[in-house]
């Protein structure tokens, strides 16, 4: 249950009102944001949040991205004695907000490392002597004696947390420096605190409550005022894509008819690879990721603000900050590791309130991306005693010792990530056993600490384990939005705690029939295709995922399709002349229109829906974007007669491949190729693109030896390949 009482508009009940006799007569507020501002009014929730503020209440703010939350403090904080400070994460989002106060003439500024040391002495001994009344600066700068000392030397009237999910465990962007505010806070009592951000769940709310000490220790009540999270003039489309080319057309067909917007890449790696595919087809685009030197990104950051260029490829480090209104799309190239990060990317396009597109390009295989990040994200414990062991053994109290996190990592297991070691540190800096500081070159500075024990150790252990549990749970949600038949608006407010959303809301692909190409009734002969596809996902009952589906109805004969009795089932073999590729597609129509649901999980299985069973018995007409038929292969014979794969469709680029490799293989070996794997069972892999090592134990020719030996490097080519289909 939340600390507090809340405020929540937009169609659902008001929990709180404002107290007409306020302790603090608030000023003509509507004046003040002309004289300094120049708007005519204010946005939704606005005006309260800063009378509440004004009354003196603490309070966390959940709005809209692009519905003006910065104003809510800035304007507070010219109306109240004394400074505001402002806690921000980013040096871009401080740069921008301070570059646009100062232009009004409003007295702020910032401190970050993009400062020389003279820089920040100077504006710091500015802070001392009153000349500020906005002060952004990092989380990580309240470690700094002298910051907090002049600090203290003024009057605090406001601490502004922006982005506040970064203090929360469970929050989408967690970051280890927010866990600091806590204890400042109560350096500064009379301080009044406004933490906010565009997305929090009713948990994630709580836990920033509760990591800011709010309503403890003294502290008045916290007001919790939630204004609706909807954003209606977002189009949400989720297309099923087969391989990276069929994301490359959508996107340029994107690009074609909304202009200007982001492409979301999960990896450094793929936002390269993306930039270079947009760029072969003539089209101008920036790159952007934490990888790429401080002025690199602040120049691209600064062009694509100042409208020079129209799209940026991006990881998720380009986000927060970037207040461009006239945004018409976003575009997800690979599956966002939850909704929470998920709808906050969305959240900056359209924020002008015209139609924008937000397009999740999907498939299965990038599921693996977030897969690694949840494992990286998440040691085992006992590696967290490890890295423990040897931090103990190798550093002192007295001087830090400092090298590269890759350095870190190698000393400390072969087995672990960068990214992993880099958690571990976080947990053991907050069990105040180490502290961990940036040193020149990227480097990190580890020291060991007094006081920490044991204890501490124990409870970050059982945290590890509750955390893993909650990531995994948000990658499930974010399938469950991909696999919903359900109005994805309404989806995603209930995923926020608003029950009342509407179940419809006729501006996303499941409330109004979007699609990226042409659509149109089936023909007789697809009807027949349609009905006995839809068959045979019932006969199964829901126990089978996507792929034992496709091999019932091209009557595989493959040793599990056996064993398990399918084929004595009535729809084994009936499309066996159709060809894999195609009745994919036709399946993933089906998908995409409701008639068919996937579960989500580590081995998602199919069903059909009730929209499915009315189509299969033609009570309801449907509409497709019909996938091209296919072209038949020329049969293959083996020296004993007809081969197993010879009605096989399966990507020939993919088999190329795949033989390529096997050649390098047998080379490094000095064996015959065909003693690495044969030839019908690389066509089979070309068919059947499987994306975990428990699938390839379907492939005729892949015994657990070669599972062992061959099977990574094999899913790492299927994935990898460009032209061939999705399972």
């Amino acid at each position: 249950m939340l600390n507090g009482s809340v405020l929540t508009t937009g169609g659902c009940s008001v929990l709180c009102s404002i107290e007409a006799n306020s302790s603090v007569s608030p000023p003509d507020l509507l004046a003040a944001l002309k004289q300094h501002f120049g708007f005519p009014s204010f946005f939704r929730g606005q005006e309260e949040t800063i009378l509440h503020t004004l009354n003196g209440d603490d309070s966390i703010v959940i709005m809209p991205t692009g519905k003006g939350k910065s104003l809510c403090y800035q304007l507070t904080a010219l109306l109240l004695e004394g400074v505001t400070v402002v806690v921000s994460p980013l040096i871009a989002l401080m740069k921008d907000q301070v570059d646009g106060l100062v232009a009004r003439g409003l007295p702020a500024t910032f401190i970050n490392s993009s400062l020389t040391w003279r820089e920040m002495d100077h504006r710091i001994r500015e802070l001392e002597r009153g000349s500020y009344k906005l002060f952004y600066v990092a989380p990580e700068r309240f470690r700094s004696r002298r910051f907090m000392e002049a600090l203290q030397s003024r009057t605090v009237s406001l601490v502004a947390v922006d982005e506040a999910h970064c203090i929360s465990h469970w929050g989408h962007d967690f970051r280890p420096e927010y866990l600091r505010l806590g204890p400042v806070l109560t350096q500064f009592p009379e301080a009044r605190v406004m933490a906010l951000t565009a997305t929090a769940t009713p948990y994630v709310r709580e836990d920033i409550l509760q990591q800011l000490g709010l309503g403890q220790e003294g502290r008045p009540e916290p007001r919790v005022l939630v204004y609706g999270l909807e954003r209606p003039n977002l189009r949400l489309v989720v297309s099923r894509t087969a391989n990276h080319q069929a994301k490359l057309d959508r996107v340029t067909e994107i690009l074609d008819e909304w202009e200007s917007g982001i492409v979301y890449c999960a990896t450094r790696k793929q936002t390269e690879r993306v930039h270079s595919l947009l760029q072969d087809a003539g089209r101008k685009a920036s790159l952007y990721h934490a990888g790429l030197p401080d002025r690199e990104r602040q120049a691209v950051q600064d062009r694509f603000m100042g409208k020079e260029v129209p799209v940026v490829v991006a990881t998720n480090a380009f986000g927060m900050g970037v207040d461009r209104t006239d945004l018409r799309f976003v575009v997800h190239w690979d599956l966002p590791g939850s909704v929470e990060a998920y709808y906050q990317e969305i959240g900056r396009a359209g924020r002008d309130g015209s139609p924008a597109l937000c397009q999740l390009l999907y498939n299965y295989a990038d599921v693996r991306t977030q897969e690694f990040f949840l494992d990286a994200a998440n040691p085992e414990p006992f590696l967290l005693e490890r890295t423990w062991s040897v931090l103990r053994r190798s550093c002192s109290r007295e001087e830090p010792r400092i090298q590269s996190l890759s350095a870190w990592t190698r000393e400390i297991s072969s087995e672990a990530s960068d990214l992993s070691i880099r958690t571990l540190f976080s947990l053991l800096e907050r069990s105040e056993l180490i502290r961990q500081e940036p040193a020149p070159g990227g480097q990190i500075a580890i020291s060991l600490l007094e006081g920490g024990d044991n204890v501490h150790l124990g409870r970050q252990a059982s945290y590890l384990v509750e955390k893993r549990r909650r990531d995994g749970r948000k990658l499930r949600d974010i399938l469950g939005y991909v696999n919903s038949t359900r109005c994805r608006h309404g989806y995603i407010l209930g995923y926020f705690g608003d029950r009342e959303a509407a179940s419809q809301c006729a501006n996303c692909d499941r409330c109004r029939r979007f699609s990226a190409g042409e659509t149109r009734e089936p023909t007789e002969e697809e009807w027949v295709v349609l009905q006995k596809a839809l068959s045979c996902v019932a006969r199964m009952q829901g126990r089978f995922g996507l792929v034992k589906v496709l091999q019932v109805l091209m009557g595989s004969k493959a040793q599990e399709i056996v064993d398990r009795g399918l084929d004595r089932l009535s729809t084994y073999g009936l499309l066996k002349g159709h060809g894999q590729t195609y009745l994919r597609g036709i399946l993933e129509e089906l998908i995409r229109d409701g008639c068919v649901r996937v579960s989500s999980g580590e081995y998602p299985v199919v069903s059909i829906t009730p929209r499915g069973r009315r189509i299969m018995l033609r009570e309801e007409l449907v509409e497709f974007s019909w996938p091209t038929p296919p072209r038949k292969q020329s049969p293959a014979k083996t020296r004993t007669g007809r081969s197993e794969t010879a009605d096989l469709t399966y990507d020939e680029a993919l088999f190329e491949k795949l033989r390529s490799w096997r050649t390098t293989r047998a080379r490094e070996a000095r064996i015959p190729p065909y003693t690495v794997l044969h030839d019908a069972t690389l066509k089979l892999l070309a068919a059947v693109r499987p994306h975990r090592l428990s699938e390839l134990e379907n492939i005729k020719g892949l015994g657990p030896a070669k599972i062992g030996r061959y099977g990574e490097e094999l899913l790492e080519i299927v994935a990898g390949n460009q032209s061939a289909p999705s399972s």
